[in-house]
């Protein structure tokens, strides 16, 4: 049986198919231009000191959300990873988001709303693991939802199959700034939890920190959430939640947040290898 352990922390560790909620590309005049915009996926997120890393960009209506890990959030230990019995912070509680102005709100988070429904599910319970923030009005003209280095998201992805390459930006500040090892390309191990998520190992892992990270497969569809650190089938492989089954669980449960929706880039997806270096051609 595969052990989880949270990838959340700080410096002081507190660590489907496809489916279709996108929206297309934005014009270049409703966001930031990528290359100088200081809000985007990837970024550092910071609740209660606890130090994660963003996913990728959400809108509803005139609101824009940058998402994280509902772990981020945990007031418990780090192997606790139940999401139907984990403590949380609650809703309301603010998040300072690299890159913007004001802190961000969490308005949203899986864990909360299982426990509010008594959800029983194991493998929801197991990596059901996303939260919104919503940025502050005022930092919403600094955001652009492009990732990194290699562009994208392009819509919203599904199921992987073993050998399939996946990607995933985000920099943890256990690794001392270093922006070189922000971009990280690896494989899928194939998925588990009737779909709920992706075993993933990439170059380099996942490590504390580096929890909500984004990836995306080759098309450059969004596929899921850095949640978990595992010890089989591959030692400091990962676990990624399946976005698809997060965003159709928050549309048919949280009511509030029904026509959220992930943002495409507006920049092509673009990655390509040299070494053991994503860059973008």
């Amino acid at each position: 049986m595969r052990k989880r352990f949270p990838l959340l922390t700080s410096a002081a560790l507190c660590l489907a198919a496809l489916v279709s909620f996108v929206i297309p590309a934005s014009s270049a005049e409703a966001w930031a231009p990528a290359a100088t915009a200081p809000i985007h996926p990837g970024v550092q997120t910071f609740t209660a000191g606890a130090q994660c890393t963003a996913n990728f960009i959400f809108t509803q209506g005139s609101d824009t959300y940058i998402g994280q890990a509902a772990h981020c959030s945990g007031t418990g230990g780090n192997t606790e990873t139940d999401g139907c019995t984990s403590g949380s912070l609650p809703i309301g509680t603010p998040v300072d988001v690299t890159g913007a102005s004001h802190p961000g709100t969490m308005v949203y988070n899986s864990w909360l709303t299982m426990q509010s429904l008594g959800e029983t599910d194991p493998d929801a319970c197991a990596y059901n693991d996303i939260a919104l923030i919503k940025l502050d009005p005022a930092d919403a003209a600094n955001v652009n939802p492009s990732v990194p280095t290699y562009g994208g998201p392009t819509g919203v992805g599904g199921a992987t199959a073993a050998g399939d390459r996946v990607y995933s930006y985000g920099n943890s500040e256990l690794r001392g700034g270093v922006t070189l090892l922000s971009p990280k390309t690896g494989i899928s191990l194939g998925d588990d939890g009737n779909g709920w998520t992706h075993a993933v190992y990439t170059v380099t892992p996942g490590i504390p920190g580096d929890s909500g990270s984004g990836f995306l497969n080759a098309q450059g569809q969004a596929i899921g959430v850095l949640s978990t650190l595992a010890l089989a089938p591959l030692p400091a492989s990962n676990n990624v939640s399946d976005l698809g089954h997060i965003l159709n669980y928050m549309h048919t449960h949280a009511a509030a947040f029904s026509g959220v929706q992930l943002v495409n880039g507006t920049q092509p997806w673009t990655p390509s290898l040299i070494g053991l270096v994503p860059v973008a051609l």
